[in-house]
């Protein structure tokens, strides 16, 4: 269903897994500034929602998922994914506990076949998972100005480092977007949440990922899972990378030839030395560090190496380390402490 925000003056429409809600509101770069540097709102309520209520939800996901969910605390926020047998991601759910009600978001078009695998494992417990995407929608606020005033009367807020999700019953979408907007937030698309997101090292699934991703590739070992809990589905991919090998794939962020005219698309090629050694995942263009994207390539490629991407020339940032796995600590460096040391 497309938001309300759409009518909002200069909204152009995106496309493709965003299609719903807008692009931008007319000026990408200076909706990324209001992100990067002050308080901006983006719009979101095209990803799905899905609620748990029940005395067993906590300890129920907890067994189902690589987070460690047993012990969270009412407003706490938390990344879990949910793993095939052999380890493969199959979701990314970003969450929240209210202490009546456990709050959880995907990607778009997620929150059925989630469903459809929680409902198959509820067997006796006390557990009433619900996808509720057509009742309730999400605002994201960023930026290093947000603060308490920004709080309003979400049902349920998810405060993680690169953003606070706010969660409103649907209908109240825009009149929650207006008062955010009249406490200083500035409004802000997908293309400016998404360059900050690329250029932050965020991968986000379905985009930067494929059927045989493992959170050791993208970077999601050390955000969504927690290696000292008991078992769950994919464990055994899980603890044998970790503890004893490396993931065949690593996580690079790509600084492109700002001369090029386009940008990469999702699923081109990445190569080097003339041989394919990856996929482009998502690319944007930043307003500060120019055309970027996410790149998931070969363990094996030299982190000095040259890449092509779509045939367009890109230089590789490491994300996530080649020695990752065998106890390694996976993520050495982030887009953003670049980010920062442009601004200083």
């Amino acid at each position: 269903m497309d938001s309300p925000l759409l009518a909002e003056p200069g909204a152009v429409p995106a496309d493709g897994v965003d299609a719903g809600v807008a692009a931008h509101y007319g000026d990408p770069f200076a909706e990324q500034r209001a992100l990067s540097l002050g308080v901006g709102l983006v719009d979101r309520s095209h990803r799905g929602i899905i609620r748990i209520t029940g005395p067993d939800r906590l300890s129920w996901l907890h067994s189902l998922s690589t987070a460690d969910l047993e012990r969270l605390q009412p407003g706490q926020a938390a990344q879990a994914l949910i793993l095939s047998p052999n380890g493969h991601v199959e979701h990314h759910l970003t969450l929240t506990d209210d202490g009546t009600a456990l709050w959880a978001h995907v990607e778009p078009g997620a929150a059925e076949p989630l469903l459809k695998f929680l409902e198959s494992m509820r067997f006796m417990l006390r557990v009433e998972p619900a996808a509720v995407s057509a009742d309730y929608a999400l605002l994201t606020l960023m930026g290093p100005k947000v603060g308490s005033e920004f709080a309003g009367d979400a049902a349920a807020a998810i405060a993680l480092p690169f953003g606070t999700d706010l969660i409103f019953p649907r209908p109240a979408l825009a009149d929650a977007a207006a008062g955010l907007r009249s406490a200083g937030a500035v409004l802000a698309g997908m293309w400016a949440h998404e360059a900050l997101r690329i250029a932050g090292g965020r991968c986000r699934l379905g985009l930067d990922t494929d059927h045989r991703t493992i959170p050791h590739e993208v970077g999601w070992i050390e955000t969504a899972v927690q290696l000292n809990k008991g078992c769950y589905r994919g464990q055994e991919t899980v603890a044998r990378v970790h503890n004893l090998g490396h993931p065949p794939r690593r996580l690079v962020l790509l600084h492109l030839d700002g001369s090029e005219d386009r940008l990469p698309a999702h699923g081109d090629p990445v190569e080097a030395a003339g041989a394919g050694v990856g996929f482009v995942g998502s690319a944007a263009r930043h307003y500060e560090l120019g055309p970027v994207a996410l790149g998931l390539i070969k363990r094996t490629v030299p982190v000095d190496a040259t890449l092509l991407a779509a045939g367009i020339a890109a230089a590789q940032e490491v994300i996530v380390a080649p020695d990752a796995g065998g106890q390694a600590k996976a993520v050495v460096q982030r887009a953003r402490g670049q980010l920062n040391r442009l601004r200083e």
